[in-house]
């Protein structure tokens, strides 16, 4: 008799999945988190085995935007019932994210993070960050667990962990680099930003963070994809 083929499960080999928490800031680009970039990032953790976890404030947006116009509304919208669009109805509240119970924490971009993540936005290098988010990424960071950021995200970073490395891409405007001011005001802020390609990252390896530009750069879609692939990739081999 051929003996038998018996196929075990990652936990089984010895391999411990990893956890990873994912904070979004509503669904659209312009009032929440971008979202092909949370996407990517399920997606690249998905395939990576990790199980995940997405959490949201429960407050309401800074605004709303009409996204075939770019105008906001007089419409009012919560932050965690728009982010339960992206995870597909499973979202808890950010109050309740325990970070003894995560390997890793991701935050994508999108103009959720400058407005209700923080206040970036109106307040632009005088900006604070939402005290809970905060608390959070400086809670990660105190007990040696990575952070990945991509996007405008990286921003939070720069005021909750002064003298962080990070990239926001590139710091010379053009066509495919048109927020390239933000790199410049991560530098006047004491943080080292690193040139750095859509398709590539940076690790701040002191930091345990990981930053990629994703759409602060203007190219195709399949190239932010990639980035943030590798930029989740970075992250679990620090996780």
């Amino acid at each position: 008799m051929r003996p038998q083929t018996i196929l075990l499960a990652p936990t089984e080999l010895g391999v411990m999945v990893k956890c990873i928490a994912i904070v979004l800031s509503g669904c659209g680009v312009y009032d929440g988190t971008e979202i092909h970039e949370a996407s990517a990032v399920l997606v690249h953790l998905s395939r990576a085995g990790a199980k995940v976890q997405m959490f949201a404030p429960d407050v309401d947006q800074m605004h709303v935007v009409n996204h075939c116009e770019g105008k906001p509304t007089a419409e009012k919208r919560n932050v965690l019932q728009e982010s339960a669009r992206i995870a597909r109805g499973d979202v808890s509240d950010l109050t309740k994210l325990d970070i003894t119970a995560f390997d890793a924490l991701v935050i994508p971009g999108g103009f959720g993070v400058a407005k209700n993540l923080s206040d970036w936005a109106v307040k632009g290098k005088e900006y604070t960050v939402q005290p809970q988010v905060e608390k959070l990424i400086k809670g990660f960071h105190e007990v040696g667990k990575p952070l990945a950021m991509c996007c405008i995200s990286p921003v939070l970073a720069a005021r909750a962990l002064p003298g962080c490395e990070i990239t926001v891409g590139q710091d010379n405007e053009c066509e495919r680099w048109p927020y390239a001011q933000t790199a410049t005001t991560m530098t006047e802020l004491g943080c080292k930003h690193v040139n750095k390609n859509v398709g590539e990252v940076h690790v701040d390896v002191k930091n345990k963070l990981v930053t990629t530009s994703a759409f602060m750069c203007n190219a195709p879609i399949h190239e932010v994809f990639d980035g943030v692939g590798v930029m989740v990739t970075e992250l679990l081999k620090l996780a």
